[in-house]
């Protein structure tokens, strides 16, 4: 995080940072069902009328929920899906995957987890423990190997995943592009290093020097990030902690089958005049 770096100003409007992910690119988003995901980041996507998008999430929820919802998605690549125990499973993703809108390729959180590490580790695939027994590799076509040392154990394998962009809602950024999140990372770190670029939405800007009085808590160094922008309440309708919690009145309007996807768009934090980031 070399003090005074010139480099070009990474910082744009969130309109611009949706803009820079085309139609059928593959998008690995941060956060953990209802907690840090960077839901203005996919409410703007839905404004710009992607289409043929994959999703590629440990945990998703609400996101992969409201982009089946708008039809922007052709292919979900992820572990458990659901809007959490107060409200259930993500009923439009349901519906998405019952109609065959969607291709799904089902995983558990470590298997994705997995085919992430391959890809940024550099290598074609990686081990992953716990799937014997399950239907997962017959359902994708995994590949069991022989212990090359001679255990005599098998161990499945899992290809790797490399999304074109990982999309990471942060707490804070400084102006380089460096990266901080309060709490849990969740799967942000390994998104990033996987991905073939990294876009960030952020809470707020803070000066370098709080980067560089703690440089073991930068998530994402700044030369990974491609671009950035601050949007307040990014995450809304769900958490950024400290910063907010998750607002529980909110999901439960846009989760009533009888709501007004516009309306719901409407009153997000980035649709408010003066929060464009």
């Amino acid at each position: 995080m070399a003090s005074g770096f010139n480099q070009k100003n990474k910082q744009c409007s969130l309109q611009e940072l949706a803009a820079l992910v085309p139609d059928g690119s593959s998008i690995a988003l941060g956060g953990s069902f209802l907690h840090r995901g960077p839901f203005a980041f996919v409410r703007e996507l839905i404004r710009q009328e992607k289409r043929g998008l994959e999703l590629i999430k440990q945990s998703p929820g609400y996101d992969v929920d409201i982009l089946c919802r708008a039809g922007v998605l052709r292919r979900v690549r992820a572990g458990i899906v659901a809007m959490e125990g107060n409200f259930g499973l993500a009923p439009w993703y349901r519906r998405a995957v019952e109609r065959r809108e969607i291709e799904l390729e089902e995983h558990a959180c470590a298997s994705l987890t997995a085919g992430l590490r391959a890809a940024a580790f550099g290598v074609p695939f990686q081990p992953c423990g716990g799937l014997h027994g399950s239907s997962l590799p017959e359902l994708n076509g995994w590949k069991c190997l022989d212990d090359p040392y001679g255990s005599g154990q098998k161990t499945w394998v899992v290809p790797a995943i490399r999304p074109d962009f990982a999309v990471i809602q942060a707490s804070e950024v400084d102006a380089q592009g460096n990266v901080r999140v309060h709490g849990t990372a969740h799967w942000d770190r390994i998104m990033s290093r996987a991905a073939g670029s990294v876009l960030v939405v952020a809470e707020k800007v803070v000066d370098s020097a709080v980067f560089e009085a703690q440089p073991e808590s930068t998530l994402v160094p700044y030369f990974m990030v491609q671009n950035y922008a601050v949007v307040a309440g990014g995450a809304w309708p769900g958490s950024s902690w400290p910063a907010y919690a998750i607002d529980y009145p909110a999901v439960e309007a846009y989760m009533d089958k009888n709501s007004d996807l516009r309306a719901h768009m409407a009153a997000a934090p980035e649709a408010q005049e003066g929060n464009h980031g």
